[in-house]
């Protein structure tokens, strides 16, 4: 059975704060590790009410400093946010406060809009178009032997893998030319999931780090005891979404029983899409869809976010999804 992971935005549920988050964070990756998630991803987006996770390596360290044996990563840094040496650094030092547990997954769009972009960068000499070119750069300071006249202390010869992120063939196309694993989006923007996957995997170029094609792929679950109550639980990642996608972005809202009723044709076809790699239910209603889901992609590993209001439920969904696993492995194992 294919590894599962945890994606998470730090969430910030309405009326609550960014310290609460940063709590529920590090609970769910300990727990996450007790119940045997293979990596602890960490998303940047910056200027969103309901996401603490801006400064995404400050967390990972939270994160790291509080676990054993996960992995942490990002999923991911936004690259034209930052200068390649400022990462080489930032990971460079998480590396060597957590030898042989971090990654670096890299995204190319900014994580927000282009008002914050600019505030982010201060100026608009490097921008997405540039991504391919930073990835080396940032992949020479972190070599054993860089050329580049500034060395990155810590960061040179850190051996932390990285990983390209994508939602379209772009970063398909650049993950398998650079022979990188490859992360895709398909938890929010599923659109273009296959073509990416064929691309890369049909165009993969072995590397030092990777020998053959990987894919991890974004996926929702909202796990509970009955199919009711995971829907009821899943309505506030829907009002976020669509408060998102309207120019509303807001804190995560609690569950509103009837929310999908309340939509019109417009609302419900864009949750149908976004949302289309998604499990909502009981645990056998998840792992049929898991099985379904796994079988149609072909995927190395699964990134699951479950963005539900109450921390106690969250850690439910994911527990639920844990169980889940073993229960399939077992399957496979004939056991």
């Amino acid at each position: 059975m294919i590894p599962f992971s945890i994606l998470d935005l730090s969430p910030i549920a309405e009326g609550s704060n960014p310290t609460a988050s940063f709590h529920n964070t590090l609970d769910l990756a300990q727990h996450g590790e007790r119940w045997g998630y293979n990596r602890y991803w960490l998303a940047e987006h910056h200027g969103m009410p309901g996401i603490a996770s801006a400064a995404t390596a400050v967390v990972m360290a939270h994160v790291a400093g509080g676990t054993k044996t996960i992995r942490v990563g990002a999923g991911g840094i936004m690259l034209p946010n930052h200068s390649p040496l400022v990462i080489a650094e930032q990971f460079g030092t998480l590396e060597a406060l957590f030898p042989g547990r971090i990654d670096l997954g890299l995204g190319r769009a900014p994580g927000s809009d282009q008002t914050t972009a600019r505030a982010l960068r201060r100026n608009l000499e490097t921008d997405a178009d540039a991504f391919p070119k930073d990835v080396l750069e940032l992949q020479d300071y972190m070599s054993d032997n860089p050329r580049q006249r500034v060395l990155a202390v810590p960061g040179k010869g850190a051996k932390v893998p990285m990983w390209i992120l994508g939602s379209s063939t772009f970063g398909a196309q650049l993950a398998a030319h650079l022979g990188l694993p490859f992360a895709f989006a398909s938890h929010f923007a599923p659109q273009m999931m296959q073509q990416a996957m064929a691309l890369y995997r049909a165009n993969f170029q072995p590397s030092a780090q990777l020998a053959k094609p990987y894919v991890m792929l974004g996926f929702n679950v909202f796990a509970a005891d009955t199919d009711e109550e995971a829907h009821f639980r899943a309505t506030s990642m829907q009002q976020a979404f669509v408060n998102l996608r309207t120019g509303r972005p807001s804190q995560l809202p609690p569950p509103k029983a009837g929310y999908l009723d309340t939509l019109g044709m417009p609302e419900r076809a864009m949750l149908d899409s976004v949302l289309s790699c998604t499990a909502i239910g009981s645990p056998a209603t998840v792992s049929a869809r898991l099985q379904d889901f796994i079988a149609r992609t072909g995927a190395d590993e699964l990134m699951i976010t479950s963005q539900i209001y109450e921390h106690a439920q969250r850690l439910r969904s994911y527990e639920i999804t844990a169980e889940v696993h073993q229960t399939l492995k077992r399957e496979q194992a004939g056991l």
